[in-house]
């Protein structure tokens, strides 16, 4: 039982816990980041979404926002050790979201600058996201 238990709250840290099955009846959006960044699901149209984790949407247009933290490297700023951690807020404007259809939205950087592109489940970008904020945390 303990070991049970460990196991658990290890995956539960890890941020393994199980995702819920998808809808066929929705659209899916898996969120990915690389391992020094952080992307959260935030907003769907405006209303709070309750997962950080992925997004799961009627078919149609929606707007998702997600939060995106990265590390700005020490080259990128100047004569400092440590790099920069930036917060960001992004807005996705999408109109076709297809029921069944599971896309994925990649997060990276080039310096201070954030980027984020939605991926069909072909690997064709289908959509971008804007900036909509940022702040050093």
């Amino acid at each position: 039982m303990r070991a049970l238990l460990l196991v658990c709250g290890l995956a539960t840290v890890a941020g393994c816990s199980t995702l819920p099955d998808p809808d066929p009846t929705q659209a899916w959006v898996d969120l990915k980041a690389s391992k020094d960044n952080s992307l959260h699901a935030v907003k769907v149209d405006n209303h709070d979404w309750a997962d950080p984790r992925y997004f799961e949407v009627q078919p149609g247009a929606h707007e998702l926002w997600v939060t995106f933290q990265f590390p700005v490297a020490p080259s990128n700023i100047g004569p400092v050790a440590e790099p920069l951690w930036r917060d960001c807020r992004m807005k996705l404007s999408f109109k076709s979201f297809n029921a069944g259809q599971h896309y994925q939205l990649e997060a990276g950087s080039l310096g201070f600058q954030p980027w984020a592109k939605l991926y069909d489940d072909q690997r064709y970008v289908v959509g971008k996201a804007q900036p909509a904020g940022c702040q050093a945390t």
